[in-house]
């Protein structure tokens, strides 16, 4: 099954964006953390249904954040966590100004929540491949 198969299935299945993309992340790494996709959930519709800041965005901040965040009270934050989380919030904020005029779910869907089914799966997806090509590039994955 391809990506935007899976980002439709998990549709299906009631997911939104942020808590795809994590679920995506735990698939790639073969981990399992219902708790995790349940908190992404609070992301969701633009942060708690909000209609702000997309939700593909600070879930890919999330995924990126999950390889390179600080994870103990004793360490460190990977050295390409912030680089990284700033690599991907440009790319975000770039593409879907161009193409939708603005970062926020309202911009995205024009203020019409039915648009989720149009525009959503495609940016989860071009989202998800963003966060994956930037870890790589950095030796992370």
């Amino acid at each position: 099954m391809d990506l935007f198969d899976r980002v439709m299935e998990l549709s299906r299945y009631g997911y939104f964006c942020s808590q795809i993309m994590g679920i995506l992340m735990l698939e790639m790494t073969g981990e399992e953390n219902p708790g995790l996709i349940k908190a992404l959930g609070g992301l969701n519709g633009g942060v708690g249904y909000s209609q702000g800041c997309c939700g593909c965005m600070t879930g890919g901040t999330c995924v990126i954040s999950y390889f390179t965040g600080k994870s103990e009270d004793t360490g460190f934050e990977n050295e390409n966590h912030k680089p990284a989380m700033a690599e991907f919030t440009r790319w975000f904020e770039e593409e879907m100004t161009v193409e939708y005029g603005g970062i926020d779910c309202r911009d995205i869907t024009k203020g019409n929540p039915a648009s989720r089914v149009e525009y959503c799966p495609q940016i989860i997806a071009a989202s998800f491949e963003k966060c994956v090509e930037i870890l790589e590039n950095r030796g992370l994955l």
